[in-house]
């Protein structure tokens, strides 16, 4: 007996050293593993990187930016389905353990003896908090230390964060394959769905994956992803978080996933470009591509894509006037044409275009092979086009039949033609064009960029000549010569000299400007003046005016902020951009009211709350809980008063009469009321046509980036005119025909279009010119008016009292 109780004695005594000495080793692996540790705390205001996504006006989505593609969604948002079939793939004990699973740990070990016995793969037991501090706070590293730190952190982590953040950080974090990290973006990528959307079946696939994502990869392996999903759903049951009849139905469904989404992101590279490049400026690079902001844009998808549309028509129309400059390639095809063509690289720019070679040369078309393996033919008549280029944008003789331009083995550019009548396999013969250009569409009245297109095509080159290409406007900057002239007491109706001007410069050469047309017409009023873009009249009205005062409207219109004082700059001979351009012109339509661009018009951060916004001018009772039938909120206008509103509507008053009876004529064709300036560079090396509606101004811009001639008899009316006429045309196509504004102080009076003259009965060419009630304009015409109303008494301001001889000579 007493020996069996020393037995037991030392059983004891040995139990209990076993277990002080356990007690102390796990003591030493807390403190030896925990030395270094990672900041566990930081989890509690730790936000994952999130992808920042952005919105066109109407909502479309335009662009993603993230290292992670990720969307954040707090626990509260998150379906209790998903989170239960992540549970039961991962934890089902995750609400009663505090950081490691005994139980799992248990069980783990029970399987894995069985799993070595008949060879299959060992199994862990890490919990999802765990796994969190593993992704967030440790490596990968394969080592029983590292699992040692992932234990004491996760005991940590359990103790100062409640279980649903540490829930939510794990759904919003993980990877879950193909670059989706968290449960929202991998709703979409896989299955094209918010999570509210998913089925039992697909938030049990979406369960299956963070074991092994490429190892259940439905596109590769879709029987494992299939077995992996179905043994989710099992576990699901065996939790009860569904019913023997739902898990039956979420088994007999097939995966059903697809590659990326089905929502659409609207293509408007030039757009989102510049974009990200502001986002970028304002954030930086880790909150852009990390901070997963909601941004709003300006753009209007229509008007973007008609502005692509449109201006690439423009540019290839442009290009075939002038010419064939020969085959992308010319390759051997005798052995085999399919590869040769396709060794051939394909040019930038060259989409939406196909490449072909030409296999045969007949009398009235060629035969030719795609890299599609397709065979097809170009008819003569497609090709006629093709005249030969010569130096200075000069062309040859007509084609007169197919061999004049194409030879066998010649790679070309084509395009597919299709319409009523049109045989299959029929193309055009195409060629990208040397030339560029840029458009602008914005709202007048708060400079929100509708659309922005910077070139032939963001494949070819990246730079944006919207924003980016600083270019001569010519011409089209002579309106502000003229808003200077009207806004110190000029009126439309005064005549100026159109004859020689010669000045003797410091240099000792003379500076002889002449008119486009190399003629003199004699006194014309400043409205023929401006109609007729006469470089003379503009020239002489810019000395009376002087050099500082035209330097300052320029300024005034933000085109130039230190413009030379010197009587070229008044004909368009310094550098600014489209974009400026397009502002100052809106800023005369709008009554004169200074207007900032903008393309974006909102920011939200991850939370949802504004971080930026466009229009920053307060509103009182914009933020009413409920409506009452209380007042409307009034919105102040605030803007700087550029010019006044009288001589800005002057001035649209003229710039409507270039559409209607000068070098803008071809934009009438329209049907609206429209205004606008033409503008052409020396030599013609760059084309303009700045113009605006009511509501909407539009730029559009023609160039070679390395300048040179665009070539005889091109300018802004043949080359950039026809541009702003086909945008306009689609953009107004279903609104109303809204005239021009005119604002208080302005009295229409029936004049002669071409002298200025009172209008007499049965004249011709009569128009209702502006004249400032305030300034007074010129008694004769205001006496010989036959409107009825009472006359404008002559104003101290004006140049002359007198009709007839007021002017500059």
């Amino acid at each position: 007996m007493k020996k069996l109780l020393k037995i037991m004695v030392v059983l004891f005594c040995l139990l209990i050293l076993g277990g002080l000495a356990a007690g102390g080793a796990v003591f030493y692996g807390f403190w030896h593993f925990g030395k270094g540790l990672p900041d566990y705390a930081q989890l509690a205001s730790y936000e994952p990187p999130v992808m920042t996504r952005v919105h066109a006006a109407d909502g479309s989505l335009i662009a993603e930016y993230a290292r992670e593609k990720r969307l954040f969604v707090p626990i509260e948002a998150i379906p209790k389905r998903v989170t239960q079939a992540f549970l039961a793939a991962e934890d089902q004990n995750f609400y009663e353990h505090f950081g490691i699973d005994l139980k799992g740990i248990a069980r783990a070990m029970l399987v894995n003896v069985q799993n070595i016995g008949q060879g299959r793969r060992l199994v862990g037991a890490s919990t999802i908090t765990q796994q969190v501090a593993k992704n967030m706070l440790l490596t990968n590293e394969v080592s029983y230390e590292r699992k040692a730190k992932e234990a004491i952190l996760a005991i940590r982590i359990e103790r100062s964060l409640p279980k649903d953040r540490i829930l939510e950080l794990y759904l919003n974090e993980i990877f879950l394959g193909h670059r989706a990290y968290g449960v929202a973006a991998a709703a979409l990528f896989y299955f094209d769905k918010a999570m509210n959307e998913l089925t039992v079946a697909e938030a049990a696939y979406l369960g299956a994956l963070p074991k092994a994502p490429n190892n259940y990869n439905p596109f590769r392996f879709p029987d494992r992803a299939l077995s992996r999903r179905n043994w989710v759903i099992s576990r699901m049951l065996e939790e009860k978080f569904i019913t023997p009849e739902q898990a039956e139905e979420a088994i007999a469904t097939p995966l059903n996933v697809q590659r990326g989404r089905h929502a659409e992101v609207f293509k408007a590279e030039w757009f989102v470009e510049q974009v990200r490049r502001e986002l970028f400026d304002l954030y930086g690079s880790e909150g852009l591509y990390d901070g997963g902001l909601s941004v709003r844009t300006t753009m209007q998808t229509a008007y973007q894509k008609l502005g692509e549309q449109v201006l690439r028509d423009g540019l290839r129309t442009y290009d075939r006037r002038h010419g064939w400059r020969g085959p992308i390639a010319s390759v051997d095809i005798a052995e085999n044409w399919l590869e040769a063509l396709q060794a051939v690289q394909e040019p930038a720019g060259l989409t939406p275009w196909e490449l072909a070679v030409v296999l045969e040369v007949g009398a009235k078309e060629v035969l030719i092979g795609l890299k599609s393996e397709d065979k097809g033919r170009i008819p003569f008549d497609e090709m006629k086009w093709a005249r030969p280029w010569l130096k200075g944008q000069k062309v040859g003789r007509s084609p007169g039949k197919p061999s004049d331009v194409l030879s066998v083995g010649d790679v070309v550019a084509v395009t597919r033609l299709e319409g009523e009548g049109v045989p299959t396999g029929t193309f055009g013969l195409e060629q990208i064009p040397a030339v560029s250009g840029a458009l602008v569409a914005m709202d007048p009245h708060t400079g929100r960029v509708h659309a922005l297109v910077g070139g032939w095509s963001p494949e070819l080159s990246k730079f944006n000549r919207a924003v980016q290409a600083l270019r001569q406007p010519g011409s089209a900057f002579k309106p502000f010569v003229y808003a200077a002239a009207l806004d110190n007491g000029f009126s439309p109706v005064d005549k100026v000299m159109d004859g020689p001007f010669v000045l003797n410069q410091p240099n000792g050469e003379r500076w002889k400007p002449s008119n486009y047309t190399n003629r003199f017409y004699g006194p014309s009023t400043l409205r023929l003046g401006i109609e007729k873009s006469r470089n003379l009249m503009t020239v002489r009205l810019a000395r009376s005016v002087g050099m500082d005062v035209v330097s300052d409207y320029a300024g005034r219109f933000g085109i130039d902020d230190n413009l030379q004082p010197t009587l070229a700059m008044s004909l368009g001979a310094m550098e600014t951009t489209l974009l400026k351009m397009t502002t100052a012109y809106a800023e005369l339509v709008n009554g004169g009211k200074e207007i900032v661009p903008t393309l974006i018009d909102r920011v939200q951060d991850r939370r949802g709350h504004a971080i930026y916004k466009h229009d920053t001018r307060p509103c009182d009772g914009c933020f009413a809980a409920s409506w009452h039938e209380q007042e409307e909120p009034v919105i102040p206008d605030n803007r700087t008063q550029v010019i006044s509103p009288a001589t800005a509507y002057q001035v649209v008053s003229m710039l409507e009469g270039v559409v209607l009876r000068g070098t803008g004529r071809k934009v009438a064709a329209v049907g609206k009321p429209l205004a606008g300036k033409t503008g052409t560079t020396n030599d013609a090396r760059d084309a303009w046509f700045v113009g605006f509606s009511p509501d909407l101004a539009v730029g559009i811009y023609v160039g070679f980036d390395n300048p040179r001639t665009l070539g005889p008899k091109e300018g802004g009316s043949g080359v950039a005119s026809p541009i702003f006429r086909d945008f306009m045309a689609g953009a107004l196509k279903d609104k109303p025909s809204i005239p021009f504004r005119v604002p208080e102080g302005i009295r229409l009076v029936r004049v002669n279009s071409v002298t200025g003259e009172p209008a007499r009965p049965g004249d011709r060419g009569v128009i209702l010119e502006a004249f400032k009630i305030d300034q007074g304009g010129r008694q004769a015409v205001l006496d010989g008016s036959d409107d009825g109303g009472p006359r404008l008494p002559v104003g101290a301001g004006a140049p002359s009292t007198t009709f007839g001889p007021g002017g500059l000579y």
